[in-house]
């Protein structure tokens, strides 16, 4: 068991949960306070997607992602900040007599614009989705191929941020595996296992053991699942040894029929971790657990990959 355990917040994400939430965060003012109010719930990180103001949907805008980053920097309370990089592979294929009509929602740009923004602001942490998979929707593929991941992982390894390596599937752990063999990723890597998102590896106690068994030994790691089954995984999570992800990213719930907000999420699995046994770490341990340090505003980096 892991007895000195990070909470990660995942405080919006990129799925359709503002109209089944009003506390889903979605201005990059609310997406800043609701990542403030996490780390002073007793979050150490904090995992950020950024969205339209005015429709809520999932967006890519470099100053979106400025402004919350700028107001989470400049509050008083301190916050990993770990900015995701997965908006971007959204492969919506055509009818089966024409796959490459490509579907209008398709989002499809290549690696080093996926990450724009992580060069503008230099997080400490971004994710890094280690594998294409199915999603729900039909002819929906999100796409994260593997020279992809390499140019990613060189990029990153150049501007000092540390990849989240977010890992859906035993594949997905296979080929981190290999970025690792090829020298592309700093040790120790920092793993996410996510469990239960279609098409995905099921969040079942097994499966979690078993992506939890194929890690490399030397990792960080830490492990979420979706809707009811986020807090059980909290106490599988730190009972395997590793750190946790709760968020509003992940379950809009804090029990049946009650919404939760990020803060009373993160409360929820403290209280979990707490009563067995285990401490919550601060930022600043977590930076120093993940081997990571704390970035100041940068200039834009312009450098070529």
């Amino acid at each position: 068991m892991n007895r000195d355990v990070i909470i990660t917040c995942a405080v919006t994400g990129s799925g359709d949960s503002t109209d089944k939430s009003h506390l889903v965060p979605v201005t990059p003012q609310e997406i800043a306070n609701a990542s403030i109010e996490a780390a002073k719930a007793g979050a150490a990180i904090a995992h950020i997607h950024v969205r339209d103001p005015k429709t809520g949907a999932p967006s890519r805008d470099v100053a979106l992602y400025r402004e919350v980053v700028d107001r989470i920097r400049d509050a008083d309370q301190d916050v990993v900040i770990n900015l995701t990089t997965g908006m971007g592979g959204d492969l919506y294929l055509g009818p089966d007599e024409d796959p490459l009509a490509l579907d209008s929602a398709t989002d499809m740009v290549g690696q080093l614009e996926r990450m724009e923004h992580v060069e503008a602001l230099l997080p400490e942490i971004c994710s890094l989705d280690c594998g294409s998979f199915n999603y729900p929707g039909g002819n929906y593929v999100y796409i994260s191929s593997p020279d992809m991941l390499r140019l990613g992982a060189k990029r990153l390894q150049k501007i000092g941020v540390k990849p989240e390596l977010e890992v859906f599937d035993l594949g997905h752990i296979s080929f981190a595996k290999q970025l690792m063999h090829e020298g592309l990723l700093d040790a120790p890597p920092l793993f996410q296992v996510c469990m239960g998102i279609r098409w995905a590896a099921e969040a079942t106690p097994r499966n979690f053991m078993n992506m939890v068994d194929n890690l490399p030994a030397q990792a960080n790691w830490a492990g979420f699942a979706i809707g009811a089954l986020e807090m059980p995984m909290v106490a599988q999570a730190a009972l395997l040894g590793g750190h946790v992800r709760v968020g509003l990213e992940d379950n809009l719930y804090l029990e049946r029929g009650k919404l939760a907000s990020n803060a009373q999420l993160v409360e929820r699995a403290r209280s979990i971790l707490e009563n067995m046994g285990a401490r919550i770490q601060s930022p600043k341990e977590a930076r120093e657990t993940l081997g990571i340090k704390k970035q100041a505003a940068p200039a834009l980096i312009r450098s070529s990959a």
